[in-house]
């Protein structure tokens, strides 16, 4: 061990050791190597002191970057001084490994301290028996609002939502609210709005902290207030509570249950973590990789992705049958082996742009009505437009290699063929998937592809042995 780890921070080959990050915004390798030695000495404050300063995203980094046995001794090297809060900024397969790893006592500990939401997230991922466990450990009333959030479902408004917020009756006066708030120790570290309530808790409506801040002290409550309002359901999907936030530019909204009553608040920086989770789902979804990150096992890997490549190989297979049916077709004419492919290919990356348009629009609801006509419409024109372009391009090209006139005519068409089937393929097979309550991010990747390879092999083998009379 060096003697700046023995002594404390200094610096390393003349580069400050005590500097989180370096100039390309890292973590610096001289300071993760400093925790690593305080970590591998068991210096419990020397961890602390470089760790305190950190903001709870870059704590999180830090976990990722450290490996399972430096983990889980930074967690108990700190104690009761680790922010449980750290453990919602990193990976899941990070989180869950952290999690088995600790008894439930500690977890308990460390949740109490955790705002309802961050607490519920942390929870959510536990094993049933293992939850019930920590939930007993908690004070009543913390343990009675975990879990009816845990009790609403996965990826709801629900889950998502804290319980703490302010809630007032409409006749109080501003200067009565005032004084609630600076003699009351149970209230939320945060908060962007109040809520005005009757005695059963059914919102009345909001009040601005700005407008709050600007009224007399005896201004009534009732007559600040904002009687037009928008909550979320409990149960409303995620997705749908991020939808409300960008089309009414919220900072916060109030989270009511089946019968109308406030029971929580979604608020902008979950908000923010929700169409970041979703966006970053639907990427894998398309690509096929499911419910993966960086962090997880080779063998959690393999399982994620091994099926989606098996889709993969039975489609594949699907069209080498269709390649096969025009063997003597390719025989005849080695030229068509080699042109062949471009066909399929330019045709699938049309199917992935329009796809991709359309499974965007599916998830944002913006396909109704009129709006759906005209993006077929729209999408079958694109497709003969880019198909006549391409048409052109590779049809001059062919004639100029091949030097057939012939063969360029053949392979423009099939282009234009396949362009307008994979305009028309890329919006109908998201569309049918979300019909059949399938996610349209999921599958529609395989099949456009078959459909565009197969189409496009059709087409142009097709085409040639009629036009050259092959057959």
């Amino acid at each position: 061990m060096s003697a700046d780890f023995e002594t404390g921070p200094g610096t390393v080959a003349g580069v400050d050791s005590s500097v989180f990050r370096d100039s390309e915004d890292r973590i610096s390798p001289f300071w993760l190597e400093r925790l690593r030695a305080y970590l591998a000495a068991g210096r419990a404050d020397d961890v602390a002191a470089v760790m305190e300063p950190l903001h709870l995203a870059d704590i999180g980094d830090v976990i990722e970057a450290l490996n399972s046995d430096e983990r889980l001794a930074l967690v108990r090297l700190l104690g009761e001084r680790f922010d449980y809060s750290a453990l919602t900024e990193v990976d899941d397969s990070i989180r869950a490994e952290i999690m088995e790893a600790l008894p439930n006592a500690e977890i308990a500990r460390g949740v109490a301290s955790l705002d309802s939401d961050d607490a519920v997230f942390i929870l959510e991922d536990l094993e049933q028996h293992d939850r019930d466990e920590v939930l007993a450990k908690l004070p009543t009333f913390e343990r009675l609002s975990l879990k009816r959030s845990l009790d609403f479902p996965e990826d709801s408004a629900g889950r998502r939502m804290q319980t703490d917020f302010i809630a007032i009756p409409p006749f109080w006066t501003v200067g009565q609210t005032i004084d609630y708030l600076r003699s009351e120790a149970d209230l939320p570290e945060d908060f962007y709005q109040i809520y005005v309530v009757d005695a059963s808790y059914q919102v009345l409506g909001t009040i601005a902290l700005d407008k709050f801040l600007r009224s007399p002290r005896v201004t009534r409550i009732e007559a600040l207030m904002n009687t037009n309002f928008v909550t979320v359901h409990a149960t409303e999907d995620q997705e749908e509570a991020a939808r409300d936030f960008e089309r009414y530019d919220l900072v916060e909204v109030g989270v009511v249950d089946e019968s109308g009553r406030l029971v929580g608040v979604l608020t902008i920086d979950d908000i923010v973590d929700v169409i970041q989770e979703e966006a970053e789902e639907d990427i894998r979804f398309l690509a096929g990789i499911g419910d993966e990150d960086i962090s997880n096992s080779t063998i959690s890997t393999v399982r994620s992705r091994a099926p989606w490549l098996a889709v993969n190989l039975v489609t594949a297979v699907a069209v080498s049958y269709v390649i096969g049916l025009f063997g003597a077709t390719i025989d005849q004419m080695v030229a068509l082996a080699v042109l062949m492919p471009i066909v399929a290919s330019m045709g699938g990356n049309a199917g992935a742009q329009t796809m991709t348009v359309t499974v965007r629009a599916l998830a944002m609801r913006e396909l109704q009505g009129s709006r759906l006509r005209r993006l077929i419409t729209r999408e079958m024109i694109v497709g003969f437009a880019n198909g006549i372009i391409f048409a052109i391009l590779i049809g001059v090209v062919t004639w100029l290699r091949f030097d057939s006139v012939s063969l360029g005519i053949v392979i423009a068409l099939a282009m234009i063929i396949n362009m307008i089937v994979a305009g028309t393929a890329g919006i109908l097979i998201p569309l049918a998937l979300d019909k059949f309550k399938a996610d349209p991010a999921i599958a529609s990747a395989v099949f456009v592809t078959t459909i565009t390879d197969i189409v496009g092999f059709f087409a142009f083998l097709g085409i040639a042995g009629l036009w050259f009379g092959l057959f």
